[in-house]
């Protein structure tokens, strides 16, 4: 016999990023009573300064070298002037344009998962949320920040994100020496843009902004671009890059960067700088977990300041989960969605598939890009596993010989033993779409002749990955 009655449970969302966003999905189409507090726009730093944008940025930019080395496959473009002979025209990039179309779309991205939200029946707030104990969030809206209301919670899920690292010796100013979040406020081309750090963020940008028709300086602290990534495929970056006539400045760091008459001066630890147009500072993110209030209810976090969480997202208060970047998990917005989903899943009782991050797919979206899921040839070569590695370079893939393709290549590792395919590297130009069957594999621990055994479209890039797959076959 049930005493009393047992009330709604009631999740309070800080932060509608991706994690914020579909934790309140999910819980609220598990029937809880949702409450999501967002202090900027639904959709956060991913959708609105970030993810949306740059990705936009970079389409706009492969979509101009494509149209610049359309004449290798034979398409060539002219206009006839007025004495009837055909001049070769200019390619040019209206920059204004590009920035006001990549933030249309995502205000309108924002807009769609506001939409989604309120028909889910998702309360939504616009303000600031803090802990107030385990149990509670204090929202402080209104002009100034000065009315405050207090929300009850049985479940709390912390998704504020991160914001670009801030050095003290080169800080931005939004006109010249700018985060990547300040970007998209330039009306023209950069004439010579000096990108500090040869991350993520910082190739991805290099690679962008030389399509655009910028010059670029890549300033690196390491012997080689992307130094996260698979070494053979940031090497193929780093060709491409000095051949597309980016200057990359290896095993450089800079030590400060100022304002000057026109420009900005990038100073290096040796004493030598750098003059450009324009400065991008990628140096790194910091979560946003000061003042929530975090510490004091109790929930563990990094020296960092990243809210420590395991599998599932929890931090080490039972009812306190963190999601996307502000937490210890891999900052990408897919993780950050499937963190969020796991958050209320496990919080409300339903089955939940706790993140296994060898099983994460991710993509560097440089020209080429580079997507890698699984076990890498480091932890090979490290002895995380015993594993065999084959790679076939994507020039010799038909499909690739049409479409005018010379850099990139399929690199899989399988086990020696079962031959179950443990991870896979693609470097081309639309890697983060190739990576799928490769990470299907990865997932459901198939092995080589699995893969090899599906059929592929002749003539395509996918042949290269069976092909891979083919070669590592061992006959017992």
């Amino acid at each position: 016999m049930a005493f009393g009655f047992e009330h709604k449970q009631r999740v309070v969302v800080i932060g509608g990023g991706p994690g914020g966003y579909e934790a309140a999905l999910s819980a609220a189409q598990l029937g809880a009573d949702v409450t999501l507090v967002e202090r900027t726009g639904i959709g956060g730093a991913a959708v609105l300064t970030d993810v949306v944008p740059s990705k936009t940025l970079i389409a706009t930019a492969e979509a101009a070298g494509n149209m610049a080395t359309a004449e290798t496959l034979g398409v060539q473009f002219f206009v006839r002037g007025t004495d009837g002979k055909a001049s070769k025209p200019e390619l040019a990039v209206n920059l204004a344009a590009v920035n006001k179309r990549l933030l249309e779309l995502a205000r309108d991205t924002s807009r769609d998962m506001r939409t989604s939200l309120t028909d889910a029946g998702v309360r939504l707030i616009e303000g600031h949320g803090r802990l107030d104990g385990a149990s509670a969030v204090i929202v402080s809206t209104g002009p100034g920040g000065t009315d405050f209301e207090r929300l009850e919670a049985d479940t709390v899920v912390v998704s504020v994100g991160a914001t670009p690292r801030i050095l003290d010796t080169a800080k931005p100013d939004g006109e010249r020496i700018l985060t990547w979040t300040q970007l998209y406020n330039l009306s023209t081309i950069p004439e010579h843009i000096v990108v500090v750090g040869s991350g993520v963020t910082g190739a991805e940008f290099a690679s962008a902004y030389r399509g655009l028709g910028s010059a670029v300086t890549l300033v690196s602290s390491r012997e080689q671009v992307l130094p996260g990534e698979d070494a053979d495929a940031a090497a193929v970056i780093e060709k491409v890059f000095t051949r597309n006539g980016i200057t990359i400045k290896s095993q450089s760091r800079a030590s400060k960067v100022e304002r000057s008459a026109d420009g900005v001066v990038v100073t290096l630890a040796d004493g030598t700088t750098v003059e450009g147009s324009h400065a991008l500072m990628a140096v790194g993110s910091i979560p946003n977990t000061a003042g929530l209030g975090l510490e004091e209810a109790g929930v563990e976090l990094t020296e960092s300041g990243h809210i420590r969480v395991n599998r599932v997202a929890r931090s080490s208060v039972p009812n306190i989960y963190g999601v996307g970047d502000c937490s210890t998990a891999m900052p990408l917005a897919s993780v950050a969605g499937m963190q969020g989903r796991n958050a209320v899943f496990h919080a409300l009782g339903d089955v939940v598939d706790p993140i296994d991050e060898r099983t994460i797919a991710a993509n560097v979206f440089t020209n080429p890009q580079i997507a890698t899921v699984g076990f890498s040839q480091a932890d090979i070569e490290a002895g995380v596993i015993r594993g065999e590695i084959h790679t076939i370079e994507l020039e010799s893939n038909p499909r690739a010989k049409m479409m005018g393709i010379t850099d990139g290549f399929v690199k899989l590792i399988s086990t020696r033993t079962s031959r179950t395919v443990m991870g896979g590297v693609v470097v081309a130009p639309n890697a983060s779409e190739l990576i799928f069957p490769i990470a299907l594999a990865v997932e459901h621990r198939l092995t080589v002749d699995d893969l090899a055994g599906a059929f592929t479209v002749y003539p395509s890039l996918t042949t290269t990955i069976a092909s891979v797959a083919r070669a590592l076959h061992k006959v017992d």
